[in-house]
């Protein structure tokens, strides 16, 4: 019998990779080897292939994780972590639209599974700064705007004062929008052209939901953009920091952490 494992058996064995390295920042690569049960060869492949794709550094004899600027700025990086937390989120986020609605979504990776939903919901027009929300929904008969500014091609979107310009013409029942960092409530960027989209991203909508991974919390970057208070609702995950929900919840926030199946192999 054949021990070739399938593809999806060994791209589940490089994101294992990918979170041992994340939480260690510097490991050696025959520790991994040995701690995932796999020869060095194989270990040496699964580094290659995550380098290539910027999802960690590799170097003679270790690897290192992406440092938190590089992190929040690849696109990559960010969509394929937390995939099982963040398709849980995109679940609940849909039940917060409404047929005709105009919903507003901003350029995080943890609102894509909420876009391929809005793709089945007749009547919506989405609002977004995101190249690949438009490209998520560009099979579908869902109305799309896509606001322009400056192109920035880490984060596959635009950011900019134009960008909350074109937003001025728009009446949104409904804004989605993510947080790179949360920290006893405060939410930070580590870009400024971000940071004040998402503050006036959310000052343009009847209502505002924060979706936040678990992941997210308990870190801050360097631009802040105000803090939870300003949402209706937190919708994160079960495995969110307690503390953390518990000072939402203090502000006057509704808080769902959904449940997900984890897989830490």
């Amino acid at each position: 019998m054949s021990s070739r494992k399938s593809r999806a058996e060994v791209e589940q064995r490089r994101q294992a990779v990918l979170r041992h390295v994340g939480k260690g920042g510097e490991v050696r690569i025959d520790d991994l080897a040995a701690r995932l049960g796999v020869s060095l060869m194989t270990m040496h492949r699964d580094l290659d292939d995550l380098h290539e794709r910027k999802l960690l550094h590799k170097r003679r004899a270790v690897a290192i994780a992406l440092s938190t600027v590089d992190i929040e700025s690849s696109l990559r990086f960010r969509e394929n972590m937390h995939r099982e937390a963040k398709a849980a989120i995109g679940e609940e986020l849909r039940h917060h639209v409404t047929p005709g609605s105009t919903v507003l979504l901003d350029c995080g990776s943890t609102l894509f599974p909420l876009a391929r939903l809005l793709g089945q919901t007749e009547d919506t027009h989405v609002i977004t700064n995101s190249l690949r929300v438009a490209y998520l929904l560009s099979e579908s008969t869902t109305q799309v705007t896509l606001l322009g500014d400056r192109f920035y091609p880490d984060f596959e979107s635009c950011a900019g004062p134009e960008v909350v310009r074109q937003l001025e013409r728009f009446h949104v029942d409904v804004a989605f929008l993510t947080a790179t960092c949360v920290h006893e409530g405060r939410l930070s960027h580590p870009m400024r052209e971000y940071a004040e989209n998402k503050e006036a991203f959310l000052h343009s909508a009847r209502r505002a939901v924060l979706a936040v991974d678990h992941s997210k919390f308990g870190r801050s970057a360097t631009y802040a953009h105000g803090d939870v208070s300003g949402y209706d609702t937190l919708i994160t995950d079960d495995a969110a920091p307690p503390g953390e929900t518990a000072v939402a919840q203090a502000l006057g926030v509704k808080v769902h952490a959904v449940a997900q199946t984890w897989d830490d192999a």
